[in-house]
């Protein structure tokens, strides 16, 4: 299933998924305020800057290959120092999803995590802390993962056993569907 990327096939994905984000490439100049607020940078093997860098050059296969497509918390520091407001998360997503489409998955607990995330919207509408929790420990064999912290969270009300729903959970499960139908996953 893994396929391997010429330079040429590099260069139209790495563009390909630069349009998807709104992202011009080009501008980035790599002056590395992406990677200094990057809170994930430490846990890395390809920083925030690199990633930029190695689209310009169409190198792909470093990036699909890489575990920083994985880590990413999405929580744009690096676009909110970026003198361009250039959205790495969002090439961070979509070259998660490319390399998730072709066999390639970095960091197996985070691509566990999403999917149990993502059913968990499906369901309830919104995300239900302690069933997502329990399933996630299970699924991964890390059966007592955090249990430590499920007395504090169930008396300060931070979880709670009852999931609460939107009011419409069918919606917000149609609006993940056309999502996905429109590209969301397959980069």
């Amino acid at each position: 299933m893994e396929e391997c990327l010429n330079a040429r096939s590099g260069a139209e994905l790495a563009n390909s998924i630069a349009a998807r984000a709104g992202v011009k490439l080009h501008e980035c100049y790599q002056c590395g305020k992406c990677t200094a607020g990057c809170p994930m940078a430490h846990a890395m093997d390809l920083m925030p800057r690199q990633l930029v860098r190695y689209m310009q050059l169409g190198r792909m296969e470093e990036i699909l290959g890489s575990k920083s497509v994985w880590l990413c918390a999405s929580c744009h520091t690096c676009v909110e120092r970026c003198p361009h407001s250039i959205d790495i998360p969002s090439l961070m997503e979509l070259s998660r999803q490319a390399a998730k489409a072709r066999g390639r998955v970095g960091v197996k607990t985070v691509d566990m995590f999403s999917g149990i995330f993502m059913q968990n919207v499906k369901m309830f509408g919104k995300s239900h802390e302690a069933l997502m929790e329990g399933v996630y420990n299970v699924t991964t064999g890390r059966f007592m993962q955090d249990m430590e912290n499920v007395p504090h969270m169930l008396k300060n009300k931070m979880v709670g056993i009852e999931p609460h729903t939107t009011n419409n959970p069918e919606e917000i499960k149609a609006l993940i569907e056309r999502a996905l139908e429109m590209g969301g996953e397959d980069a």
